[in-house]
């Protein structure tokens, strides 16, 4: 009988995360990993929460973020971090930037009307 991979892999508190030592690090059993690692083709996944382990490095997800699948490309840097603080569910808001600025030239106007 072959043992099961999690009571093979011995944890380290950088992979555990918030989680306890005995239940060892979250992760998918990715059936086609080998194939996407060789054929260099991305896995999409919806598990935002699973660990990023050292197998993973150098291939490809696209992991969901509730509207679409966006790319991550796993370095060594990312093990032990989730899958989902890779793949970003707010976009930036570029117009606060751009309201500020208006307020302030309007600010600046009223000044120089008062003068």
């Amino acid at each position: 009988m072959r043992p099961s991979l999690t009571a093979l892999m011995r944890p380290t508190l950088s992979l555990l995360g918030g989680r306890s030592a005995w239940k060892g690090p979250y992760f998918v059993a990715f059936n086609m990993l080998k194939d996407a690692a060789a054929k260099n083709v991305a896995i999409k996944t919806d598990a935002r929460a699973c660990t990023i382990l050292p197998n993973f490095v150098g291939i490809r997800f696209m992991v969901h973020n509730g509207k679409e699948y966006l790319p991550v490309m796993v370095t060594q840097d990312m093990v032990g971090h989730k899958l989902g603080e890779f793949s970003h569910t707010r976009k930036n808001n570029g117009s606060r930037a751009k309201f500020a600025k208006t307020g302030l030239e309007v600010r600046k106007k009223k000044k120089k009307a008062k003068v």
